[in-house]
Formats: C-alpha cells, sequence, structure tokens
C-alpha cells in the first residue's frame, strides 16, 4: 500500500486525524452498551488480554525498535535513549496512578486508587480507562512527529499501523467502560458519553506529543522510548491482572497472543 502522498501533511495534523480515528474506535466500543446490557466475563477477559497483547507489540515494533535504530544513526549508544526512556515513561505513569483518582472494573470503591475524593464511582472507572489512553495517544503523536525528522515511507507505514493497532485495542476498552455502567443503572446514552470521554483525551496526548517532538529534536529516541514505557506500566499495572480475574484466565492469555501477532503482523506487513 502507497502512503506516500501523505508525507507532505504536517505531521502534528497526522497525529491529530490519527488519534481522532483512535478516539472514534473507543467511542464505536462504547456504543455497544445500545446492544447489550451486560458482557460475558470470558469475552471481557478475552478482549482486555487482546488489548494487553496489542500494546506489547507496539510498544517494541513501533517504538522502542525505531528509538534503538535512530539511536544507533546518530553515534549515540543504543541503549541509552532506549533505556531511559522507557524507564522514565514508567515512572511517569507510576507517579499518575498514584496520583490520579481511578478505580479498576469489578473493584469496589472502597479499592479507588490515587488521591481521596468523594468522586462517584462511574467518574472513577471512567478515569482508569482515561490513564491507558494518555500513553496510546502519546505513543501515536510521537511516531508520527518523527516524521518531521524522518520522512521515510516506512516510517510512516509504522505509524499508521500503530494507529490501527491502539484503533483495535480501544474498541474493547470502550465497551469495557460502558457496559458496566449501562449494568449499574446508567441510562444508555449516558452509559455511552461516559465510555466515549474516555477516549477523548487521546487527540490531546496526540497532538502534543507530536508537538514536542517536533520543537526538540534530540530527544525523539527518549521520546519514543518514554511512549514505550508508558504503555508497558499499563499493561503490567492494569490490563493484565484485570483480563486475569475469573476462573477461565487461559482465554485472556490467549487473547494476549492474538494481540501481540495481530499488532506484528500490522507493523511488518505496512511498515
Amino acid at each position: 500500500m502507497n502512503f506516500d502522498p501523505l508525507l507532505k501533511y504536517d505531521p502534528v495534523l497526522l497525529a491529530l486525524f490519527a488519534t481522532l480515528f483512535t478516539y472514534g474506535v473507543t467511542a464505536l466500543g462504547s456504543g455497544m452498551v445500545f446492544f447489550f446490557k451486560a458482557i460475558n466475563k470470558k469475552v471481557l477477559n478475552s478482549m482486555l488480554g487482546f488489548a494487553a497483547g496489542v500494546m506489547i507489540a507496539a510498544s517494541f515494533w513501533s517504538l522502542l525498535k525505531p528509538a534503538i535504530e535512530m539511536a544507533e544513526s546518530n553515534g549515540t549508544p543504543s541503549w541509552i535513549p532506549a533505556a531511559a526512556g522507557f524507564l522514565s515513561g514508567g515512572a511517569f505513569l507510576l507517579l499518575v496512578d498514584k496520583l490520579l483518582p481511578h478505580l479498576h472494573l469489578g473493584l469496589k470503591i472502597d479499592k479507588a486508587e490515587g488521591i481521596k475524593t468523594g468522586w462517584q464511582r462511574s467518574v472513577l472507572l471512567v478515569l482508569a480507562i482515561t490513564l491507558h489512553n494518555i500513553p496510546e495517544g502519546l505513543a501515536v503523536g510521537v511516531a508520527f512527529g518523527a516524521l518531521a525528522h524522518n520522512p521515510d515511507p516506512g516510517m510512516l507505514a509504522g505509524a499508521i499501523a500503530l494507529a490501527i493497532g491502539i484503533g483495535l485495542q480501544n474498541f474493547p476498552e470502550g465497551a469495557a467502560v460502558s457496559i458496566p455502567l449501562r449494568r449499574e443503572g446508567f441510562s444508555r446514552l449516558r452509559a455511552f458519553n461516559y465510555g466515549q470521554l474516555s477516549g477523548i483525551v487521546e487527540p490531546v496526548a496526540g497532538v502534543l506529543g507530536a508537538y514536542l517532538v517536533l520543537t526538540v529534536t534530540p530527544l525523539l529516541p527518549y521520546a519514543l522510548s518514554f511512549a514505550a514505557g508508558a504503555m508497558i506500566f499499563v499493561v503490567v499495572e492494569e490490563l493484565i491482572p484485570e483480563s486475569q480475574t475469573g476462573e477461565e484466565s487461559d482465554l485472556s492469555t490467549v487473547g494476549a497472543m492474538l494481540g501481540f501477532a495481530t499488532m506484528m503482523i500490522l507493523d511488518v506487513a505496512l511498515g
């Protein structure tokens, strides 16, 4: 597939369009609340496992690998930006996790994490998914922002593959917010609105990531690695534990394998 004509567009604009796409898929997933009032636990675990697999694969194929290659081409020891950026991304998400009030799926409100507040359970559930979407939007934005310094068709294809992969795993995340809210007594429309709002942070983070890469060129390998570290933190801290609850944990493992393979195929085939 020929993506070359897209190289003439501003990378920040491409990042905006790409993250609007990923946000749109979140909204589509949230729209499942108009058809279902509950979601089977086995299906939910499989979808969360798939999302985890996509994010793990994207972290390496679309972020860490290009960061290492860029560092090598600049004459920098390749492990320095990869390790420093990766650990910084994890540390940033750890800080956000400790500060931002949020509640993971299936837990009682007294298990909410972050600064203690009197916020409603529904708000805390949405914030938990929003926490997932910050590094996802940032990763897509950084990938497209990198085109300003290396307008290579292969890199563009990799950024598009990343956006598609993030979009695919956003679908179950949107459903995982809106359908449980419906089960708790929310109207279908209100549950949908909460679900799609959890993804609105992605275009914001995407544009910010692309803009930062454009203005601070030497930090590009670090920025790519930072996004990878932030995504891996979300996977290990939240997605995998949530997908392993219940009796059918094998399904979430299979989902993770399929998600990883899907993202790997997308990146290799398109890039």
